[in-house]
């Protein structure tokens, strides 16, 4: 069973900023601001692409409540992130969420981008359409 696995069962402490049914919020426990939040389903799926739809409109209200209570410790903006697979930075195959509230004046950065490359959007596009 995975560490997520057991959170959401509370087999291991955490603590939890929201919950219902299908999901838990709680505090990570290596913040990268003070109350980066972490969102994960109670049941097992290994990352988003997993999750049925209506769990991921569970998540989603999940995010907005969370970014509302995050907004008593004074948070101004909100990082939103997912990875999937390890490529993509995933380390725990749970699916999560992080949510990074953030502040003016902190010293850690924003969540930011490489470079843009170059690519032919037209094709990409051509690719993409049904």
């Amino acid at each position: 069973m995975c560490i997520f696995c057991k959170i959401a069962k509370g087999e291991i402490e955490s603590f939890v900023v929201y919950e219902d049914d299908r999901v838990i919020a709680f505090l990570d426990i290596r913040p990268l601001s003070k109350g980066h939040t972490l969102i994960i389903p109670k049941e097992h799926y290994e990352n988003l692409l997993e999750i049925p739809a209506e769990l991921a409109k569970d998540l989603a209200n999940a995010i907005k409540i969370v970014c509302e209570k995050l907004k008593r410790l004074g948070a101004e903006g909100f990082n939103i992130i997912t990875n999937v697979n390890e490529v993509a930075g995933q380390e725990i195959m749970h699916a999560h969420i992080h949510v990074i509230p953030r502040y003016s004046g902190e010293e850690s950065k924003p969540i930011s981008f490489g470079n843009p490359i170059e690519c032919d959007l037209e094709e990409v596009h051509k690719a993409l359409k049904d």
